[in-house]
């Protein structure tokens, strides 16, 4: 468990931006790569609005960082193991697929010790009217509060984005990496009306979102692990992070969770979940209301977002565990029952505050991991039969009524004719390059040749979650650009452009009724800008767009090589005004 770690994955291409072709397209990260770390800033339709997202074994992941798309969980020290056969049943909970609570859970002091997993996640926020009401911002695409759950779309649905006088951006400044003597995780970022914020090694960090200037700092005692997608409207969020830093090539284990004052730049507390005498490593954490839900394997946890007091906590005593929560608008469990070799995953939608099952959708047996790409309207993603070849983890979609538990209805996304990616296995509220609003799903095509010698595109399309056949929208990229949905602005669709080798990316706004495309912002073209640009593309990066301004940020602290060019944590671009 010590081995060192490989370099981050889907690291981005070591050339000049998007180069000019020279007989061939150019080379840059495919749409077709798992993404490496959570992401979503202002990417996910997450809640609604505040007023202002057999092959070779996997390599083994960074320390401080998620492993790699694929890789299952290891036990390691101090740790007392993934469970191969899940106990029995209790009484009243027939097959064990019942799903008892309780409040006894054993919160270890902060200071409690090593365990081992990791995870990653992102985002940002903004309050609007009402009690609970929120607005994510998520870096990416993809995001677990759907926005307005139906409606037709269009500028008088609620989007708050508006097209500047002059889309023309600059580059606003720059956040270089952390020196670090080894790869070290750094998922999370948020967006408030006065800060973004991101984490670095071992701290948090506050900027002011024009000028770059520090704000505020808070200090961890090891690196981010996780990060939720979704901030409260009192701007609170909530992160899972290591006891101390690990020694290099290791982990000290993510056993750590706390919640984190985006407006003050404070940690309000910080718990820990044991199972026996050993801490439980948490890969996944988010935020549903006012409520902090943590899950793995071997137990889980629920917390107050404001207090740190434990609310309820899923019992380990049967043939069930909650592998991890999607929050948002509402807070859903994947919960998995039955043997190892025969197993079954319930997605359940959980009263936040209480534990209590509103309602439950089993899915087929032989689906091992699923992803919730909404909570609201409610949205899965599996890979079933192991169909996606790409390693997307998608090869449907299910639309499930949150209410009752039925499915309305699945909707068939072959890997080789759809993008966009999700992690089911260690992070089950990671999906990129989707979005859900309007009671739609909006998912890119593959990328494929354009009109020219060498261009690239694709298309966006629109899926009716009532029927799951396609509305007719669909949202041309223009030839030499591929979209990427980012999240849901109101009833509109929020997306990045990558751009051809001679052209800065573009964010633009898609009319939810008549899928009009306005642009909000473009990068500059220059060949400085697009470099920069080039290596934070959104399958490999956390991407936060809001009120002009467009946040690009690395999930990964490298130790630089020899004679490489100087990297950043962070470059942030703006239009004038």
């Amino acid at each position: 468990m010590t081995q060192p770690p490989p370099p981050p994955p889907h690291q981005p291409p070591q050339q000049g931006g998007f180069g000019p072709p020279q007989g061939q397209p150019p080379q840059q990260p495919g749409y077709g790569y798992p993404p490496p770390a959570p992401a979503p800033g202002y990417g996910y339709p997450a809640q609604p609005p505040n007023p202002y997202a057999q092959p070779a074994p996997p390599p083994a992941a960074p320390y401080g960082g998620p492993p790699a798309y694929g890789q299952r969980p290891q036990p390691g020290y101090g740790y007392p193991g993934q469970p191969t056969v899940p106990m029995q049943p209790q009484p009243g909970q027939p097959g064990g697929s019942g799903r008892p609570r309780t409040t006894l859970v054993i919160v270890v002091a902060a200071l409690v010790a090593i365990a081992l997993i990791v995870g990653g996640g992102i985002w940002y926020a903004k309050s609007s009217g009402g009690a609970g009401k929120k607005e994510n911002t998520a870096s990416s695409g993809g995001g677990t509060g759907g926005g307005d759950g139906g409606g037709t779309g269009g500028p008088s649905s609620g989007a708050k984005e508006k097209a500047p006088a002059d889309p023309a951006a600059k580059l606003l400044y720059q956040v270089p990496m952390p020196k670090v003597n080894d790869t070290v995780a750094t998922p999370g970022s948020w967006l408030t009306d006065k800060v973004y914020a991101k984490s670095g090694v071992a701290e948090i960090v506050g900027y002011d979102p024009t000028t770059g200037g520090k704000v505020w700092t808070i200090k961890l005692s090891g690196p981010v692990c996780a990060a939720s997608r979704e901030v409260t409207a009192d701007n609170l969020a909530a992160i899972t992070f290591q006891p101390k830093m690990p020694a290099k090539g290791s982990t000290a284990g993510c056993s750590q969770i706390a919640a984190i004052d985006l407006k003050a730049g404070k940690k309000l507390w910080t718990k820990s979940v044991g199972s026996g005498d050993f801490p439980i490593s948490f890969r996944n954490v988010t935020v549903a209301q006012h409520t902090v839900a943590v899950g793995s394997t071997n137990g889980g946890a629920a917390f107050d977002i404001t207090s740190g007091d434990v609310l309820w906590q899923p019992k380990q005593a049967d043939t069930c565990y909650d592998g991890g929560y999607a929050g948002g608008a509402k807070l859903v469990a994947v919960r998995t029952c039955g043997e190892f070799d025969n197993k079954q995953l319930h997605i359940q939608t959980i009263d936040p505050k209480s534990g209590k099952v509103i309602s439950e959708y089993k899915m087929a047996q032989g689906i091992d991991y699923a992803s919730v790409v909404s909570t609201d309207p409610l949205v899965v993603a599996a890979d079933v039969g192991d169909s996606a070849k790409d390693g997307s983890g998608i090869s449907d979609y299910f639309s499930i009524d949150n209410r009752t538990g039925t499915l309305r209805t699945r909707i068939s996304a072959p890997s080789d004719t759809y993008g966009g990616h999700c992690d089911g296995l260690t992070r089950i509220d990671y999906c990129t390059e989707i979005a859900v609003g309007n009671d739609r799903l909006y998912v890119p095509t593959e990328v494929h040749n354009g009109t020219g010698p060498v261009s690239e595109s694709n298309e966006v399309i629109a899926f009716d979650l009532a029927t799951g056949k396609q509305t007719g929208q669909r949202a041309d990229s223009g030839d030499g650009y591929t979209l990427s949905p980012l999240r849901m602005d109101g009833g509109n669709l929020i997306a990045y452009k990558k751009p051809p080798y001679d052209k800065g990316g573009q964010i633009v706004s898609i009319d939810g009724g008549s899928f009009k495309e306005t642009e909000l912002l473009e990068n500059p073209a220059t060949q400085s800008a697009r470099d920069l640009e080039s290596s934070m593309l959104p399958d490999i990066a956390e991407y936060v767009y809001a009120r002009g301004r467009l946040f690009m940020s690395a999930v990964y602290a490298d130790k630089p090589s020899s004679g490489s060019e100087k990297e950043d944590l962070v470059v942030a671009f703006g239009t004038g005004g």
